[in-house]
């Protein structure tokens, strides 16, 4: 970022504030039209979104359109439906003691708010809770990830574009630029990216007293019971594990399956595999790339010191790596110490529930947990008895298509959630308003109190 731009950030912050201030987003009617122009903006450059997001991955149009703009097309869509009924305030029971009287929650915006995305879903990642803090009637300075560079600088220069600064402005630039923004006091912070960066933002947020949401990661379980169908559950893990070749947030980080049917799940999965990128995906369209050298070197490491079941091969040029799984594993091998985030995935087995119990208390709590098997209610108990953010029985990643559930963290993988009318909510504050009558004032609330208004005070109080 040019220091001149860096220089001027301090203005557009302060612009944000004047905006908001004189409540130019408080209309609803206003933040819908401004969530249609939005789709619209999006849509008259899906072309170069789409070059942008293949320069990065080498990932095709219909991968990008699926994981990408469908997501935020659908969110957009369900803010403009729902908006007047989220934004409505809402009537809540009066206790007895303050009768009469109406009591409201209000949903208020917080103000200027600041969006730190991912480069991952360069767009997803970041626009997702762009709709939801215009919305909620916030203005927002959005940060898209460096690392998705080419992502990054167009979705930039076209928000500068077609918004005015004061009420959205995108600032593109690397860690420095992140830091500078993390010394300013925003309204509301949120963050999607790893924890190591989580608590950073965190830190920084906590200076300020400002409230964040912070979307992160963590090594994501795969159960796979003695009892689940095995051609299922190795064609929906595969699609869940190299889709966006593993850089997936929420995607099956290891598999733990059964002793007895190990084998005949490896053998499913090569199968799936093979029926999904061909003898060699290094040619497949539908096969996308490591984002950058370091990541690709990573990844390399745990090839390495790694027992290969299938795959393993690579090209420093393009930054590609095939599609990979390791078996056998034991959890104290090197990739098992971090979250992979890449096409890369281990293969551990179990014996009974206890074995299972023991490998998942080893992490921290997870963002999302699979489990495949055709007992619901095994599956049901074991996911009771572990925390994580999200899940799925019989399959994976597709509770993040769902925007009528919550999509967030806990512990370590992340600080509240979003989404549909929880986005909303992630960007508001709630409000209350207690409306006092003044017809009927009772005196025995009042002091000097004697015996008996004190008995009625306190009996009251209770309801």
């Amino acid at each position: 970022m040019t220091e001149f731009a860096e220089h001027t950030l301090d203005a557009v912050i302060q612009k944000q504030k004047i905006f908001f201030s004189k409540g130019h987003t408080r209309d609803v009617e206003k933040r819908i039209q401004q969530l249609v122009r939005l789709e619209h903006v999006i849509k008259q450059n899906e072309d170069r979104l789409y070059e942008a997001v293949y320069k990065d991955f080498r990932k095709s149009a219909f991968d990008t359109q699926l994981t990408e703009f469908s997501v935020i097309y659908k969110e957009i869509k369900l803010a403009i439906r729902h908006l007047k009924k989220w934004a409505m305030p809402k009537k809540v029971n009066t206790n007895l003691l303050n009768w009469p009287a109406t009591s409201f929650i209000d949903s208020e915006p917080y103000g200027v708010v600041l969006i730190i995305g991912a480069w991952n879903y360069p767009f997803q990642l970041t626009l997702v809770p762009l709709v939801s803090a215009l919305a909620a009637g916030n203005t927002v300075v959005l940060k898209p990830s460096e690392l998705s560079e080419n992502s990054s600088l167009i979705l930039c220069q076209i928000l500068n574009e077609q918004f005015s600064q004061d009420f959205i402005y995108c600032a593109h630039g690397g860690i420095s630029l992140t830091q500078k923004l993390l010394s300013f006091k925003f309204d509301k912070i949120f963050f999607t990216g790893s924890p190591r960066v989580g608590q950073i933002v965190y830190e920084a947020a906590a200076r300020h007293l400002t409230p964040v949401t912070l979307e992160l990661g963590g090594k994501s379980p795969c159960l796979v019971m003695s009892d689940a169908d095995l051609v299922v559950a190795a064609r929906r893990i595969v699609w869940g594990k190299f889709i966006n070749a593993g850089q997936t947030c929420i995607a099956p980080d290891y598999v733990l399956v059964d002793k007895k049917i190990a084998e005949s799940f490896l053998i499913e999965v090569k199968k799936q595999i093979k029926l999904f990128y061909g003898a060699d995906s290094l040619l497949t369209q539908d096969y996308s790339r490591i984002i950058n050298e370091r990541n690709w070197l990573r990844l390399v490491r745990f090839l390495k010191e790694s027992n290969i079941y299938m795959g393993g091969s690579y090209d420093q040029a393009s930054f590609y790596i095939e599609p990979t799984v390791l078996y056998p594993v034991s959890i104290s091998d090197s990739v098992m110490k971090e979250e992979i985030f890449g096409p890369i995935l281990p293969v551990l087995t179990f014996e009974n529930v206890e074995e299972i119990e023991k490998v998942l208390s080893s992490f921290d709590k997870p963002l999302a947990f699979y489990c495949f098997t055709e007992n619901i209610t095994q599956a049901y108990e074991v996911a009771s008895r572990i925390s994580f953010g999200g899940g799925v029985i019989n399959d994976t990643l597709m509770h993040i298509a769902n925007h009528n559930l919550p999509f967030g963290g806990v512990g370590l993988s992340g600080i509240g959630n979003y989404h549909g009318e929880y986005g909303f909510k992630a960007f508001t504050y709630q409000k209350s308003l207690l409306v006092k009558k003044t017809w009927f004032d009772p005196i025995l609330r009042y002091p000097p109190y004697s015996k008996f208004t004190e008995k009625i005070l306190l009996w009251l109080a209770q309801f």
